[in-house]
């Protein structure tokens, strides 16, 4: 086998369906019902506007039963939710699935794949982004001696290729002057598959993407080795829909589009009620979905097609056709901004930066958070609380912005200032520029505050 067709052959592997399809064909009208098939990822939180949390509140079907009662007709929604993008584009090309949501790589493979099949898609909103990339983490075991990226060497790192995460593995590992493909043992698993691998102590690192660094993290499974955010480049999930099924029911996706906008506005005005009800549904930890989608939150939930996240996407079209996952993408041509014109016709939501991040505190029994403006500060109140309880706090990486638990970062006290980081290579290279800064633990960073 040569290595050009061996790669091909993984891409064919990647769209082979991870759990169980609906039958029969999705967007099916049989001229008085219209079944409309949605597939997403109910533990992959980047995307719960368009999923999870969308489906919990029923958006969706309210606009769609308002449709009814104009047009006569009664629509129905199936749910399929999957572990990764990869099976929701299986079932698209084949007819069975009618709208998906998935990363920025997976979408791009989504729109190759389409292509390929004559199956036509195209990304029609944005769930949730990072502009600077920080939703891709590569964790360790908690007892690991791996201190950077440079570590990886030789070693065996789980992945699930063709995603994000492995997107951002790939790039990361070349900054890193590693081959991607020679210079680790790299494993395709599923993100759960490799979570237990890392803790059974069978590989060396996990990259993945939310919310499995975060829940691994906070569970004490798991520290962070690499943030995302290092690459400096945007990250996102998104939406994407079938060509046929948007020309044939452009109303039943307006009306998608408009309840995606209703569960965005929803889960950025109750951060915390989004991220109880997205934990319920999907046994998550509470207070690792809301690392990610809280209101400083690694994750900016707008579906905005932003002129960032599309040259972004641009730049991914070389990596996955490196790894001979695509051969080409025309991104232009996948990118619909049409329908959420029509659909989202609402002002436009305030673009988030690295520097907007914020320290949180979720206190036992509360329905909200406290924020504060430095890292010092939330730690004397973390420890002015601890007789009431407290649930989670979150501190911002000092060179990147990207939140993490305050209890999991890397603390630096320099003079009488405390700075947190997601990575030991953040604090290094702080420590480095900053005479008489040094690391100090959790504990003592705590008693440093008070």
């Amino acid at each position: 086998m040569t290595r050009t067709t061996g790669r091909l052959s993984l891409a064919a592997v990647l769209l082979l369906p991870l759990a169980t399809a609906c039958g029969g064909a999705a967007g099916a009208d049989d001229g008085n019902t219209v079944t409309v098939t949605v597939g997403y990822q109910s533990k992959t939180i980047n995307t719960v506007t368009a999923g999870t949390l969308l489906r919990s509140l029923g958006y969706f079907e309210e606009e769609l039963a308002a449709r009814g009662k104009k047009d006569g007709k009664t629509y129905e929604v199936k749910w399929q939710d999957y572990a990764t993008g990869a099976p929701i584009t299986a079932q698209m090309t084949t007819g069975k699935i009618d709208i998906g949501s998935m990363g920025d790589f997976p979408l791009l493979i989504n729109a190759a794949r389409g292509k390929q099949l004559k199956q036509p898609t195209r990304l029609v909103s944005v769930t949730g982004y990072n502009l600077r990339g920080g939703l891709n983490t590569v964790v360790t075991a908690p007892g690991s001696k791996l201190r950077s990226l440079a570590d990886l060497r030789g070693k065996k790192v789980s992945t699930s290729i063709g995603s994000a995460a492995d997107g951002t593995l790939i790039r990361a590992l070349e900054k890193a002057g590693i081959d991607p493909e020679k210079g680790v043992r790299k494993l395709n698993q599923q993100p759960s598959v490799g979570a237990s691998a890392l803790a059974g102590g069978s590989i060396d690192a996990l990259s993945q993407f939310v919310a499995w660094p975060g829940q691994l993290a906070y569970e004490g499974k798991a520290k962070a080795l690499y943030d995302g955010a290092d690459l400096n480049l945007p990250t996102f999930h998104g939406v994407t829909v079938r060509e046929e099924f948007a020309e044939e029911h452009a109303g039943v996706l307006d009306d998608f589009l408009a309840a995606q906008r209703r569960a965005t506005d929803y889960l950025r005005e109750r951060p915390v009620a989004a991220a109880e009800s997205v934990a319920e549904e999907t046994g998550l930890p509470a207070e690792a979905v809301y690392l990610y989608n809280g209101a400083h939150g690694i994750a900016t939930f707008d579906p905005a097609l932003r002129p960032e996240l599309i040259a972004a996407l641009k730049k991914d079209v070389p990596v996955l056709t490196k790894a001979g996952l695509v051969r080409d993408v025309d991104v232009d041509a996948f990118v619909d901004p049409k329908p959420l014109r029509r659909a989202a016709q609402a002002p436009a939501y305030p673009k988030v930066t690295a520097g907007d991040a914020k320290s949180e505190l979720w206190l036992e029994g509360r329905d909200s958070t406290r924020t504060y403006d430095t890292p010092k500060k939330l730690l004397s109140a973390v420890a002015a609380a601890k007789k009431s309880g407290v649930r989670a706090a979150y501190v911002p990486d000092a060179l990147t912005g990207t939140l993490w638990f305050a209890d999991r970062a890397v603390w630096v006290a320099d003079g009488s200032d405390l700075r947190a980081f997601v990575t030991p290579s953040h604090a290094k290279t702080y420590v480095g520029q900053h005479a008489g800064a040094r690391v100090v633990g959790y504990a003592d960073a705590l008693e440093l505050a008070s």
